[in-house]
């Protein structure tokens, strides 16, 4: 194996480490300072009204129905 195609490797896996490591630090030091937080908040808010939209459509009755007839 040619020396070239070694070092081209080794140094795409350590860019990819460093790379994903510095992602990481970027992440903490926004939910360290705070700004993260509200972000997650707005998600969660926007995550339980999806769960409430879905819990709608299969306690319908309509639904229900339709599963049972695929059923069978």
């Amino acid at each position: 194996m040619d020396i070239g195609v070694v070092i081209i490797v080794v140094v795409a896996i350590i860019g990819g480490i460093g790379y994903d490591a510095l992602k990481m630090r970027y992440k903490y030091q926004q939910l360290a300072s705070g700004k993260g937080v509200d972000k997650l908040e707005q998600e969660i808010a926007e995550l339980k009204q999806r769960i409430a939209a879905l819990e709608s459509i299969v306690t319908d009755k309509p639904y229900q129905l339709k599963q049972q007839i695929n059923q069978l």
